[in-house]
């Protein structure tokens, strides 16, 4: 048997119209998962879920704001609907609001970004909870998507990095109070990829010489996730329970 398989499980993405989310739906149904995607951006769902039936997967689109309790509730029902109990949550929902310190952004930047990026996760995974409860689930599994700028961050990050250490935290207590359920829960959080979220650095001319602080000496690829987020799905994960991989290339170390 292989236990990385996803076979069908039924993984739920948040954020899924584009980043991250939007890669790892192709993966995991790729190998077989059965992936709801959620996000504000209908037309981009609808778009994904195209590809993956295109290519044989099996998907499910439905939008979702994260930051509200009952659209939260609206989609995992939605969900569950289409495809039954969901064996894993992957919170990945994020926004940046642009190279701004913390003299820069005003109350609605601060809030857009705690909200979507750190309260939503929380929102999500009690949700998710309640599911698996209400549905007699022997156990659940949570991916939270985190970052190194955790600990690791540039000026202009503010307050992106402070929902990213808020994200870290909330995967290691969560995993704490979660376990009484028997639902485990991990992370990853990945250095420097080009998204929406980092295009701002990554393509300015800042970029070349920021790429000199990464021991690899290169910017990560969407691929270089496939392999911690298919160990984090599968149950290869089984004894895992509040673990944060760190996908850098070592740029954390290059700090030590």
């Amino acid at each position: 048997m292989d236990i990385f398989s996803v076979e069908g499980k039924h993984i739920v993405i948040t954020g899924a119209s584009s980043g991250f989310g939007h890669h790892f739906a192709g993966v995991l149904a790729a190998r077989g998962a059965k992936v709801s995607l959620g996000a504000r951006r209908e037309d981009r769902l609808r778009e994904r879920v195209e590809q993956i039936e295109a290519a044989a997967g099996t998907a499910m689109a439905a939008a979702l704001d994260v930051c509200s309790s009952e659209s939260i509730d609206r989609f995992l029902s939605t969900a569950e609907g289409r495809f039954g109990p969901i064996d894993v949550l992957i919170n990945n929902a994020g926004i940046e609001p642009g190279a701004k310190t913390y003299t820069m952004i005003d109350e609605a930047d601060w809030d857009a970004v705690l909200d979507t990026n750190l309260k939503s996760a929380w929102l999500t995974s009690k949700a998710y909870t309640g599911c698996v409860l209400a549905n007699g689930q022997p156990q659940g599994n949570i991916i939270n998507i985190s970052s190194i700028t955790d600990t690791r961050s540039v000026k202009g990050q503010f307050p992106y990095a402070i929902s990213k250490a808020g994200m870290t935290r909330m995967t290691e207590l969560l995993a704490l109070e979660a376990a009484k359920f028997n639902i485990r829960v991990n992370a990853i959080a990945p250095g420097y990829i080009l998204t929406d979220v980092s295009r701002v650095l990554l393509e300015s001319d800042r970029a070349p010489t920021f790429m000199k602080g990464i021991p690899m000496r290169r910017f990560g690829e969407f691929e270089d996730l496939d392999g911690p987020l298919l160990l984090l799905a599968s149950d290869a994960s089984r004894y895992m329970n509040g673990a944060v991989i760190t996908v850098d290339g070592g740029h954390v170390c290059a700090s030590l």
